[in-house]
């Protein structure tokens, strides 16, 4: 059982060299390599505006967004995060950083659990995040993780407003989910008094 255990095993230098000439982008964690499924119009939609509203506010501050191409390394694991604003990196290396201040994950099917329980964990215990958000594309409900209040959980829905503390920015919660389609978003679409 553990030579099957070993074959499946890959090192994190052999992964980072395999993943540059990858055509799917895939995730690492601890010694496993997982293939990066394809995003919903609806998933891309979200994270568009967000990384819109986030670009426009942050310009003229030395942070910068990335989208889906760079990766998080948090100790032994590298994910890539839907989307992150990085303040200060102090890593050299072009296609990760271990210091990202902001992560969003758009959850979906296939990657819920993942983003709920394995990427909470590492993300929230690198030094640097200091907010954690889930955006569910399926139904209108993001839900914002803080280092400032323990990493309790606080859930916004349509009406609210979303503060993203660590840049100072907030955003409505029907700006996120602008194109979306899912059957709330078209109730309220359907629905000009709202």
């Amino acid at each position: 059982m553990d030579a099957v255990q070993d074959r499946c095993f890959i090192s994190i230098e052999d992964y980072l060299a395999d993943e540059l000439l990858a055509d799917t982008k895939h995730e690492y964690s601890n010694g496993r390599v997982y293939a990066m499924a394809a995003a919903t119009k609806n998933h891309q939609s979200i994270i568009v505006n967000v990384l819109a509203e986030i670009r426009q506010h942050l310009k003229g501050t030395p942070c910068r967004p990335y989208g889906s191409d760079v990766k998080i390394k948090a100790g032994q694991q590298f994910f890539y995060p839907d989307m992150m604003v990085v303040c200060a990196d102090p890593s050299s290396n072009p296609y990760y950083t271990e210091a990202p201040l902001l992560v969003v994950e758009v959850l979906s099917p296939s990657t819920r659990r993942t983003d709920q329980t394995l990427k909470r964990d590492a993300y929230q215990a690198l030094p640097s995040v200091q907010e954690y958000v889930l955006i569910d594309q399926d139904f209108v409900d993001v839900e914002v993780c803080r280092r400032a209040s323990g990493w309790m959980s606080k859930y916004y829905f349509l009406g609210d407003v979303v503060c993203l503390e660590s840049i100072g920015l907030t955003i409505a919660v029907v700006e996120i989910y602008r194109w979306v389609e899912n059957e709330e978003m078209e109730a309220f679409n359907s629905n000009p008094a709202q």
